[in-house]
């Protein structure tokens, strides 16, 4: 009896084929995380290191120049509203490669030099990156449910990597190209990558659907629970400072006389110090008692690292740069509590919509209201002092949201 179980078991042809799809579906997904985490800040990092020649090449004036770095908050919580419900439809797997497809568009319409196109090219690759942000913690949640820190840590530090190479970069290339419009274009290749990068997992998931349609969570009655609350609270008021400083950190540089390529430099410095920051925070923040603590330090370097943007000199901007790239350091803790909320893929989804619909939508008040109020003033002195009071305000968001999480 025993040799002839054994002797079917050896014959079964599909004995060792599950693991092996397992096996290859995780490197494949792996892969697809990397791909997706260098494009999720690139287009916003390479078009605020342009912002300036942008305009002195297109002619566009201070109104258009408050709406360019807003647009992408704006998109993230129209679009991103709309993602549970995309991806009850097509499932978690083909809302990411549709999102892509759009974002690799978006991104290469921005190369044509036109101040029409550079909106449109924005809304339309920007709501697509909305899609993706709102159901990557889904795929993670989904596809490495025993290894939700590692991967989210692996994806947000390729999300910095990818800006601050696009930061660093993005200047050359479009003296190199001759237009920042190209050069600004020139971003959507690494989109295109991705969808690429991705379209074995999408088909895998077409291929192996289930035949019954998950049960849909709506997301706005989280909104009255406490974790709903203080997670979408803690997300709106991180992506409000990022955003803010993501948008205009170049742009404050060149109108005190720091070159478009420095800026740019320091602007990939604050990127590069983000990517060792999350990562060290995520390791600390998963230590006993060690939450709280994490959240304190991203917090208290942000408000630093503002306060030197408006007392310091541009000859320290290396230094705000290295406080302010600690400071978004909070943005993988945000994304690691998201992916372990919710007691399955549907919930885990239903709250990041939530989140980061929301959040976004308040953060677009971020970067608009900054650019209104400098053309206003004609000083960034203003902003940045309201600025300061939100990160201040972050300390205190951290303190609330780590409270049901301390360990």
């Amino acid at each position: 009896m025993t040799s002839t179980t054994a002797a079917s078991a050896g014959s079964d042809p599909t004995a060792h084929s599950a693991p092996l799809r397992t096996r290859t579906v995780a490197v494949f997904g792996t892969i697809a995380i990397v791909l997706i985490g260098l494009n999720l800040r690139a287009g916003i990092s390479g078009a605020a290191a342009l912002f300036h020649d942008l305009q002195a090449v297109l002619g566009y004036g201070a109104f258009v120049a408050a709406i360019v770095p807003s647009v992408p908050t704006l998109c993230f919580a129209v679009a991103g509203a709309a993602t549970s419900w995309l991806t009850r439809l097509l499932g978690v797997e083909k809302a990411i490669l549709l999102s892509l497809v759009m974002l690799a568009g978006g991104l290469l319409l921005r190369g044509v030099p036109s101040t029409g196109m550079l909106v449109a090219g924005t809304v339309v690759g920007m709501s697509g990156l909305a899609v993706c942000n709102v159901a990557m913690p889904s795929f993670i949640r989904e596809y490495f449910a025993d290894r939700t820190s590692l991967m989210t840590g692996l994806y947000t530090m390729t999300m910095t990597t990818g800006a601050t190479v696009t930061s660093v970069l993005i200047v050359p290339m479009a003296l190199q190209l001759g237009s920042p419009s190209a050069g600004l274009g020139s971003i959507g290749i690494l989109a295109v990558a991705a969808c690429l990068g991705f379209l074995p997992i999408a088909l895998h998931a077409h291929r192996n659907a289930p035949a019954v349609k998950a049960t849909q969570v709506s997301p706005w009655p989280l909104l009255r629970t406490r974790t709903g609350l203080l997670i979408t609270l803690g997300f709106t008021v991180q992506a409000l400072l990022a955003y803010s400083v993501l948008s205009w950190f170049p742009y404050m540089l060149a109108t005190e006389g720091v070159s478009a390529a420095e800026g740019g430099l320091m602007f990939g410095l604050m990127q590069l110090v983000s990517v060792p920051a999350g990562m060290v925070l995520i390791a600390i923040g998963a230590r006993p008692r060690m939450l709280r603590p994490a959240f304190y330090f991203a917090s208290v370097a942000t408000v630093l690292g503002v306060a030197g943007m408006l007392l310091l000199p541009a000859a320290m901007a290396p230094l705000t740069a290295v406080l302010l790239g600690l400071g978004l350091g909070i943005f993988p803790l945000i994304m690691v509590m998201i992916s372990r909320s919710g007691r399955n893929t549907t919930e885990t989804t239903a709250l990041s919509t939530l989140a980061q619909s929301v959040g976004y939508l308040l953060a677009t008040l971020g970067p608009f209201g900054m650019g209104l109020l400098h053309s206003a003033t004609g000083s960034w002195t203003v902003p940045l002092v309201l600025l300061l009071a939100v990160a201040v305000g972050q300390v205190f968001v951290a303190h609330l949201l780590t409270a049901r999480a301390k360990r």
